[in-house]
């Protein structure tokens, strides 16, 4: 992404927080970016990670108004990005595999687009960014809870001490064998799975990850998210 395109992007984000409002003027301008942009999946992650950035600055004093400047950026990316961009919506499901950052940025949409829930069931999770949203999800009122492995969040950069912090209900592995599950259940109607650890480095490695709303799959997910967390509670 272009220093003058990134710098165009900014400076309308920053125009439209201002007054916690997005004109048509605004909109049209934020429009010809996002196109622009096009399948560019790195840009489309900068747009949507500095508004959400400008927004937790603001946040405090004028919280309503930001949220609703927040969901309208959120809109208009989604609603001008490429299709795929929002694929798994419709029942066919999204892969993405690594190296490069296309997981992670498939699985930062899906928790910043829970309604309701989201259920984790991970082995690890040292990816800052990813934990950014689950901590945001927790705390606009998502009903978040994970099941990780014990051992792993002794790692160096394991999040989920922070996570504890910040009261994300969690729970833990106490067996001697690991808990090695790494899938994802989002608002009990979509299911993400696949080899990826929620981490830097697994960004470098070949991976994979899929995310589809089969029904009797994600009901089996989650009936073993279900039976993991009355065993480690």
């Amino acid at each position: 992404m272009k220093k003058a395109k990134q710098d165009k992007l900014v400076s309308i984000l920053e125009a439209t927080l201002l007054d916690g409002r997005l004109d048509r003027d605004e909109q049209t301008a934020m429009r010809q970016v996002v196109e622009a942009i096009g399948d560019d999946r790195e840009a489309l992650a900068f747009m949507r990670n500095r508004a959400y950035d400008m927004a937790f600055t603001r946040i405090a004093d004028n919280p309503r108004d930001t949220l609703k400047w927040l969901q309208r950026i959120d809109k208009l990316v989604d609603n001008t990005a490429r299709p795929a961009e929002r694929g798994g919506r419709t029942g066919e499901p999204v892969c993405a595999f690594s190296p490069g950052q296309d997981i992670r940025q498939l699985i930062e949409r899906e928790l910043r687009e829970a309604e309701h829930s989201v259920e984790l069931c991970i082995f690890t999770i040292t990816d800052d960014r990813i934990t950014d949203d689950i901590i945001a999800a927790h705390k606009r009122g998502v009903a978040v809870r994970i099941i990780t492995d014990n051992d792993k969040q002794f790692d160096s950069g394991s999040d989920i001490a922070r996570m504890v912090k910040q009261r994300v209900p969690t729970r833990f592995d106490p067996d001697n064998d690991h808990m090695h599950h790494k899938f994802a259940i989002v608002d009990d109607t979509r299911l993400i799975t696949g080899s990826y650890n929620w981490t830097r480095g697994a960004t470098h490695n070949h991976e994979n990850i899929l995310i589809f709303q089969h029904e009797e799959t994600v009901k089996r997910f989650a009936a073993e998210f279900e039976r993991l967390w009355r065993a480690f509670g």
